[in-house]
């Protein structure tokens, strides 16, 4: 795991935290604090427990630089194009047209750009200063000269003080805080800049392609002819696809097929595990496979976490890919949002306790909580419980009887349906680890 540290006011972590979902190699350590002079102090608590650092904007980050050693990676979430977008939506939303306003954020650049991309004549006044905290007071008053005496309609700021003060007196305006795919691209330049990245670039990757429908698509043939043929497509496609990883495939068996690559290769092309168009590409086939990625400080380890990682990805449901590191952690199934991650080893005693009790998998335990500390939703119906384990809504009543009976679980409510239909029962888990 790599450790970050995020340093901003409370209302930039609650944005940070849901786009760290999408990064599971990442251990944050959050400092919150409103008051933006503790920025320094904070990365002084931070230099000796972090890998690297990330400050919610440039001003945090540039009141702390001299406290940042020259070996520790940091970083700041920039506030790019999209912001602007969504201001300017805002803004038009409220005023329903403007014609000019004042920045103190943005380029002359920007505007033109939204301009020519929207097909709008807004003109825009600049402060051309850079943006501080010690500037405030001549910002503000910027904004309120060109909204006076040059007859702006609104102004943008980049700053929340600079926000409030100007809509104390009056003046229209927006504050332009960083959109998530902004924090999504600089999590991915932290998680580039740290020297454990880049000892892992060259780490070796196994993976094992499984098809799943083998025998099924083999019934549709007649002659050995064609179910050649049929080999042949299947090996096709996954070649084309591991030749995208820069990898090297080989045949296991009729069913089966193992590519190596290395990881940073692997984690660029899948865009840090969120997309793996294989299975869906070789859906269209009619060939359904799943697939296991193991990660591991030998290639022994390697390929052996990667049969554990299938196993993980049949156990789902099939038609999935799942990791194991080399720390036995499970991330999966990849090609969502945000995947799940469990440790493959469950060694929580009262984990243990709970599901010998039940005589229920650990692991189904373990992928819930993982679920809900990802979601932070604590509640579920069997139908939902069912989809996130990979298993039938049969078998996730069987569950949750069980967890019911040894107090993991208990019923909190009625869902409705729409359409017609018993109600469902609502779950709540009561572990909170």
């Amino acid at each position: 795991m790599i450790t970050i540290g995020i340093i901003g006011p409370s209302w930039t972590n609650d944005r940070i935290k849901r786009s760290m979902d999408m990064f599971p190699n990442f251990d944050p350590i959050y400092q919150t604090s409103n008051n933006i002079y503790d920025a320094p102090k904070f990365t002084k608590a931070l230099i000796a427990k972090c890998d690297v650092l990330l400050y919610s904007g440039f001003i945090p980050y540039s009141i702390s630089k001299k406290e940042i050693p020259k070996n520790l990676p940091a970083h700041f979430i920039p506030i790019k194009g999209g912001s602007l977008y969504r201001s300017f939506y805002k803004l038009q939303k409220r005023l329903n047209h403007f014609h000019t306003i004042s920045i103190d954020t943005l380029s002359k650049y920007e505007i033109n750009r939204l301009n020519q991309e929207l097909n709008e004549s807004i003109t825009s006044i600049h402060y051309d200063s850079r943006l501080s905290l010690a500037k405030t007071e001549e910002i503000i008053s910027f904004h309120e000269t060109a909204y006076k005496e040059q007859d702006t309609d609104c102004a943008l700021t980049g700053l929340k003080v600079v926000s409030e003060a100007l809509t104390e007196i009056g003046i229209p305006n927006e504050w332009i805080v960083p959109t998530e795919e902004d924090i999504i691209v600089t999590l991915e330049r932290a998680l580039l800049s740290t020297e454990q990245r880049k000892k892992l670039e060259s780490q070796i990757v196994f993976g094992i392609v499984h098809i799943d429908n083998i025998d099924q698509l083999k019934r549709q043939f007649t002659s050995e002819q064609h179910i050649q043929r049929l080999y042949l497509d299947v090996q096709k496609s996954i070649l084309d696809y591991v030749e995208t990883l820069e990898g090297y495939l080989t045949a296991l068996s009729g069913n089966e097929y193992m590519f190596v690559t290395t990881r940073g290769t692997f984690e660029r092309v899948t865009q840090g595990y969120k997309y793996f168009p294989l299975i869906s590409d070789m859906k269209q086939q009619q060939v359904q496979i799943s697939v296991g990625i193991g990660f591991g400080v030998s290639a022994n380890e390697a390929g052996s976490h990667a049969r554990m990682a299938l196993t993980q990805a049949i156990d789902f449901g099939g038609e999935e890919c799942f990791i194991v590191k080399e720390d036995r952690s499970v991330i999966g199934p990849i090609d969502k949002e945000a995947p799940l991650t469990y440790p493959l080893n469950i060694t929580d005693e009262e984990l243990l306790e709970l599901t010998e009790q039940t005589n229920i998998s650990p692991y189904y335990l373990r992928k819930v909580l993982s679920l809900i500390q990802r979601q932070h939703i604590d509640t579920f119906t069997a139908q939902e419980l069912a989809a996130s384990l990979g298993v039938t809504t049969r078998s996730a009543h069987r569950i949750l009887l069980a967890w019911l009976d040894a107090n993991i679980v208990e019923i909190v409510g009625i869902e409705k349906q729409q359409t017609k239909g018993r109600p469902r029962q609502v779950y709540k888990m009561l572990l909170t680890r």
